[in-house]
């Protein structure tokens, strides 16, 4: 959508008829201002309440917000909403100069879309290479080329210390400056620094929270009556031993499909192994799985061929796979790693 190639319409999960059809009561544009347990009613921000007999709560996730020096100033951006890609859209013309603040999906991902768009783009990154806190080393160095084959210019390990103004008092940003007295010119910033779980009106409520509205592997929260899913919810994993707060489609959809049934009355646990997706220019990067705690990473193909797979593996147990444009392999994956399979290294390693 913000490299203007899909249309506004075709982002909706639903059309409006969809709603009326199925007797769905849709209240668009009204914010839920308070949830009395008590009372089982949700007050909104226009004084309405609405009662319930079971409450789901999906309020996802907000932008991590950067706090420094000039933070303030117009042309600095976050990409969460509908209209902060409309605002990119207008900003980003050909010949013109951003400044990408994080090299996560986010940010590389705005940045290869702008160097699509034409537009001149630094990336600036404090980790020692991209993605580290999800893909390993390999994958990271491939990305890291690729984004430099297209013109990217990527600043590792360097930290954001201010924003800098315009000159002519326009309030509008004009560079960005690092601690280590780098200064990057930029026409606007787009800040990709991770979320937050949005979880305020569960903590006003009294539910239980921390990394999120916790619940349980049913998706109830503290209160039995109220489920949490999607970004916001901090959910047990039976499959990999933790808590986990998952910021992806696929766990919504299926955090959705978990607590639909349980208020139906079957009881269904929510223990899916977790995939991810990134488009970067034309390349696909899949992951299924979790890869913190591995001891082991096998690389399966060569990333010269533009096609391979990282395969992690914890106590010889095959427990997350990263997959470049091979999607064969990523599918195999998500059966093995469900299946908490022992593979051999030698087949492992070898694509044939």
């Amino acid at each position: 959508y913000f490299a203007g190639t899909l249309e506004r319409d075709r982002l909706f999960i639903r059309h409006a008829a969809f709603y009326a059809e199925h007797g769905v009561d849709l209240r668009l544009g009204r914010r839920a201002t308070a949830i009395d347990r008590a009372a089982r009613q949700v007050t909104l921000d226009d004084g309405a309440t609405v009662g319930y007999d079971t409450l789901v709560i999906a309020t996802g996730s907000r932008a991590r917000e950067v706090s420094v020096p000039g933070s303030h100033l117009g042309g600095i951006y976050y990409l969460k909403r509908l209209t902060d890609a409309d605002r990119l859209r207008d900003e980003a013309r050909p010949g013109r100069r951003a400044v990408i603040v994080g090299g996560g999906y986010i940010g590389l991902e705005v940045a290869a879309t702008c160097r699509e768009l034409g537009v001149e783009v630094t990336v600036l990154e404090m980790a020692d290479r991209v993605m580290s806190r999800v893909v390993a080393e390999p994958v990271s160095r491939y990305y890291e080329a690729e984004h430099a084959r297209h013109g990217v210019d990527l600043v590792l390990q360097t930290r954001l210390q201010e924003f800098l103004p315009a000159d002519g008092g326009t309030g509008r940003v004009r560079a960005v400056l690092c601690e280590d007295g780098s200064e990057h010119p930029a026409d606007f910033v787009v800040v990709g620094v991770g979320v937050l779980a949005e979880d305020q009106l569960a903590r006003d409520a009294g539910l239980e929270c921390g990394n999120g509205i916790v619940v349980d592997e049913y998706c109830r929260s503290s209160d039995p009556d109220i489920y949490a899913i999607g970004d916001c919810s901090f959910h047990p994993s039976r499959h990999y031993g933790t808590r986990l707060r998952l910021e992806s489609v696929d766990n919504a959809f299926e955090q959705a499909n978990t607590a639909a049934l349980n208020i139906l009355g079957t009881a269904t646990v929510h223990d899916k192994v977790p995939w991810f997706w990134s488009d970067q220019y034309h390349h696909k990067l899949l992951i299924v799985g979790l890869s913190q705690g591995h001891d082991q990473v096998v690389l399966r193909g060569d990333p010269a061929s533009h096609s391979f797979s990282a395969c992690y593996l914890r106590g010889g147990e095959l427990i997350a796979i990263d997959t470049v444009n091979n999607a064969k392999d990523q599918m195999a994956a998500r059966k093995l790693i469900a299946a908490r399979v022992r593979p051999d290294l030698a087949k492992l390693a070898d694509p044939a």
